[in-house]
């Protein structure tokens, strides 16, 4: 299935209030246990530049279409963005070789156990991308994959952290991965209500918040701070912290009331060591799902009861929900909205939800100095996870 690429409508600039002056958050001061990001690497829908990809998001072009998704190039570009020799690698799919799992079993029904490739089950299990990053360029630390369905990259970023806070090792390669737009894919999801049905308007389909949303279209280096400037390392952001909670609640929908998700939000921020009065910009999970979309919001407002100041924007809205990819390139595009203070929109906000009271960044880019930020990945099976990030402060 193929989806049309096309500009978004533009309206009206909102004008951005002015950020209340906080206090700076509170940091880690073992160089060792303090965690930066000195390089990031991705394919997407709008090609591997990050550059690109973010002025894309900036433009509120929709990039929806067929992709494919590769977790090779993307590691390999972000070990080339931060100059280093091969370290550490910890990544993640939510699904796995879903495409050659097909194949193999499409083979064994139609042909015979001979058709059946003898690498079938290696190119099924989700930490083969991992395994064949580290042959492709000689990674030897700690190399696993871990899946928790759209919720997995934070859930790397997590484990990730906690490697280097520990002092087992000085650099980490993490992030997720997924191809899974293939007929199979696609149909488990359609099954389960989960996609849009908005075929004959399929550049309108991804729209979070808006109350004619149907479902969603489918679709970076650590370090420690000792190590980085050691190494002279270009420093793009610190990560402050993370947390990881279960809704314990349903295989598909979150808890409507969001208090499994506020929770590791809440969580997140004091494993970060910052107030909620500290944070500015909420990078949203906003799928576009009719009960995922205002649990979100109800999270979002039971942590932070004054969100006058508080931005949040949805990428998905532009890129689709890219499964156990999506919190990856939802960190990059945190990091580069704290780099360079200015927010993509969220398009498709024609006809916003009443109870969604925080500015969204409706169809047009914003400018915004993020003093905190969080990134949001909620995941099936009720798996949450949060990451906060900020500028880097010596």
């Amino acid at each position: 299935m193929a989806f049309i690429r096309i500009a978004a409508r533009k309206c009206k600039t909102i004008k951005a209030m002015a950020s209340p002056t906080v206090s700076a958050p509170k940091r880690e001061k073992d160089p060792k246990k303090r965690v930066v990001i000195t390089g990031m690497g991705l394919v997407s829908v709008f090609g591997s530049d990050i550059d690109t990809f973010y002025n894309k998001l900036l433009e509120g072009e929709s990039g929806i279409s067929l992709i494919d998704r590769y977790s090779l190039v993307a590691g390999k570009r972000a070990l080339e963005d931060v100059n280093l020799g091969y370290e550490v690698l910890n990544k993640g799919s939510a699904i796995g070789g879903l495409t050659n799992l097909t194949t193999n079993i499409q083979n064994h029904v139609q042909k015979g156990v001979k058709k059946v490739s003898p690498l079938a089950i290696p190119y099924t299990i989700t930490n083969m991308g991992g395994a064949l990053l580290a042959i492709e360029t000689g990674l030897m630390g700690p190399n696993y994959s871990i899946s928790t369905a759209c919720s997995t990259a934070n859930y790397c970023f997590c484990a990730a952290s906690n490697h280097i806070r520990r002092g087992e090792v000085d650099i980490m390669v993490v992030g997720g991965t997924e191809a899974s737009i293939i007929p199979m894919g696609v149909g488990g999801l359609i099954a389960c209500r989960a996609l849009s049905q908005r075929n004959e308007e399929p550049k309108k389909a991804s729209r979070p918040w808006d109350k004619h949303r149907d479902g969603y279209v489918i679709d970076k280096i650590m370090e420690s701070l000792e190590s980085a400037v050691k190494r002279g390392a270009r420093i793009l952001a610190e990560y402050l912290g993370g947390a990881i909670t279960c809704d314990a609640h349903h295989m598909t929908n979150p808890m409507p009331d969001g208090l499994g998700q506020s929770s590791c939000i809440s969580k997140s921020l004091q494993d970060a060591g910052v107030s909620p009065q500290e944070v500015n910009y909420v990078n949203a999970h906003a799928t576009s799902s009719l009960i995922g979309d205002l649990a979100e919001v109800n999270a979002i407002k039971q942590v932070f009861k004054d969100t006058s100041e508080l931005k949040m924007n949805g990428t998905k809205s532009i890129i689709g929900h890219c499964i156990g990819a999506a919190g990856a390139l939802e960190a990059i595009t945190t990091i580069k909205a704290i780099t360079t203070g200015w927010l993509h929109p969220t398009i498709n906000q024609d006809n916003l939800e009443d109870d969604v009271t925080i500015d969204t960044v409706p169809n047009v880019k914003k400018k915004h100095e993020v003093n905190v930020a969080i990134s949001n990945s909620f995941g099936f099976g009720g798996h949450n996870s949060v990451v906060v990030f900020a500028p880097f402060m010596p």
